[in-house]
């Protein structure tokens, strides 16, 4: 599962988020991160807490292929 990198970057801009911000809110792992940011498929839960942490559905911040 990828997610969508300039949906997530636009969701911590509004936010006012950095990236430690999203790990330490919701105990997700900065290398974890980094892979979502990056464009690599992940889990579905870490997308899911990328999403918690942002406070958006996950579909929101899914990569559509």
């Amino acid at each position: 599962m990828k997610a969508s990198t300039e949906k997530i970057r636009i969701e911590m801009a509004k936010k006012c988020m950095t990236t430690i911000d999203v790990c330490k809110k919701v105990n997700l792992s900065k290398t974890t991160f980094n892979n979502v940011l990056s464009g690599q498929s992940v889990r579905p839960v870490s997308l899911g807490k990328v999403a918690k942490a942002l406070g958006v559905d996950v579909c929101e911040i899914m990569e559509v292929e």
